[in-house]
């Protein structure tokens, strides 16, 4: 286990987590249901699935697309993402 990446991988997916959407709906959810237990058990099997999509989507693509052109396409895909909400297509 390569844990500087480990830690890399966890700061800053812990900061980009932080008041988003996914987080919001667990609030929701855990005031609505007053179930805290479930809802965090349905959270982290959820986040885990997409997680798990995404490694081996990444490694599927990083075995084709170099990583550098991976990283640009991201932030286009961002930048693109940001301004279709920005004007309220999103």
């Amino acid at each position: 286990m390569d844990w500087k990446v480990f830690a890399a991988t966890f700061a800053l997916l812990f900061v980009a987590e932080l008041g988003d959407k996914t987080q919001l709906a667990v609030i929701s959810m855990t005031s609505k249901h007053q179930k805290p237990a479930a809802v965090f058990l349905g959270a982290i099997s959820a986040l885990a699935a997409v997680t798990l999509l995404g490694v081996l989507g990444g490694q599927a693509l990083g075995r084709v697309v170099p990583a550098a052109v991976l990283q640009r396409i991201a932030a286009a895909a961002f930048v693109v993402l940001g301004v279709l909400m920005w004007f309220g297509v999103l």
